[in-house]
């Protein structure tokens, strides 16, 4: 299954979500209220546009998502590069470290996950 659309609203809307869920709906129109200074129909419209693609479920007032925070990031990474880069993932990757500094952390970050995707797909 394909993971929806989620536009940048209604992504921190859903940073919220994961991070309370299962909510009730009446708690999340507070929080929404409270972070994004959204009304409280703003909210209800994001749930049921949301419901409506998939993204979450609301049942019997209680909100709880459908799709994870890592598999919209994914989605949103795959269109990118899809997108920018003409799928490259190394086109992307000498784009993204031209212009950001790499901490020595963060490089033997990527490289272990680099050595532990080859010794999972070495198997194939």
């Amino acid at each position: 299954m394909e993971t929806p659309k989620i536009f940048e609203s209604e992504y921190r809307f859903c940073l919220i979500l994961w991070a309370h869920e299962p909510i009730k709906s009446s708690e999340l129109v507070a929080l929404c209220r409270e972070q994004l200074g959204w009304k409280p129909t703003t909210t209800y419209t994001v749930i049921k546009r949301l419901a409506q693609r998939g993204v979450l479920v609301n049942e019997d007032t209680v909100v709880r998502s459908l799709v994870s925070k890592d598999e919209v990031q994914a989605a949103e990474i795959d269109e990118m590069v899809e997108k920018k880069f003409e799928g490259s993932l190394p086109a992307f990757l000498a784009a993204f470290t031209r212009h950001r500094k790499m901490t020595d952390r963060e490089i033997d970050q990527v490289q272990r996950m680099i050595d532990e995707y080859r010794k999972e797909n070495s198997h194939e």
